[in-house]
């Protein structure tokens, strides 16, 4: 699915005679500083998420599940897995899709658009609810200020895949509606749907829309805006 996202973008590119770091993955910035920061608050937003419910008494730890090596070996997985997702993911919709909807409805009119989507593409997991559908849609928004502000998407790619590792794998819960084998934990949910997300794992309970509005505050207020004093309100940034 990554390589069926991204593979017509570098004919796109012979078309409209641009670089492909153009549609939001410029190569030359692949894992470098942007990703591994925004790997590292991917991380803190779904620590932060799952210490409250902690609090709240919805959410217990349990006992480890692995042991040995295979810590180490499902860690990986896990990581590569949710490597290709965010980059799925990130280009199908706030890739060269949000790049070519910019060109003609502007930038944040399309950001709401394809933020619509994501949240919708996720209605078909086992285990979805409404509450869920919205937060992964205003997650999606978020990703779209984190494109705006950077100039490219390896910020949101680092911040999509440690959000889905941590959720599912170090915190083992359910993703969207959907639990994988080979998670740490043998971590449990309860309490009532609205606190806990039920079947949705935490992104179904309603926590998750603090913990969402308090990262985009926080990222409005230390990444400015790095659109150059040419570039119109609702012109997309060109990758860095």
């Amino acid at each position: 699915m990554m390589l069926a996202a991204i593979l017509p973008a570098f004919a796109m590119t012979r078309i409209e005679g641009r670089p492909f770091g153009d549609f939001g993955l410029p190569p030359q910035r692949i894992f470098r500083r942007n990703f591994w920061i925004g790997s590292l608050w991917g991380i803190a937003g779904i620590s932060a998420l799952m210490f409250a419910l902690h609090v709240a008494g919805a959410f217990e730890f349990g006992s480890l599940a692995l042991h040995g090596t295979r810590i180490m070996k499902f860690a990986a997985y896990h990581g590569a897995l949710f490597l290709l997702t965010a980059l799925f993911e990130e280009f199908l919709l706030r890739g060269y899709s949000q790049w070519v909807l910019s060109r003609g409805i502007n930038f944040w009119p399309a950001a709401v658009f394809l933020s619509v989507a994501f949240g919708y593409i996720h209605k078909s997991n086992p285990g979805e609810a409404k509450t869920g559908l919205i937060a992964a849609g205003l997650i999606g928004f978020f990703l779209c200020l984190t494109l705006r502000r950077t100039g490219n998407l390896w910020w949101a790619v680092g911040f999509h895949m440690a959000w889905d590792w941590g959720e599912t794998f170090l915190y083992s819960v359910p993703d969207s509606g959907a639990l994988l084998p080979g998670h740490l934990l043998n971590s449990t949910l309860h309490g009532p749907v609205w606190l806990s997300g039920g079947s949705v794992g935490p992104e179904g309970s309603y926590l998750v829309f603090g913990i969402i509005a308090g990262l985009w505050l926080a990222f409005d207020r230390i990444y400015k805006s790095r659109c150059a004093s040419s570039c119109g309100a609702d012109t997309p940034v060109r990758s860095l």
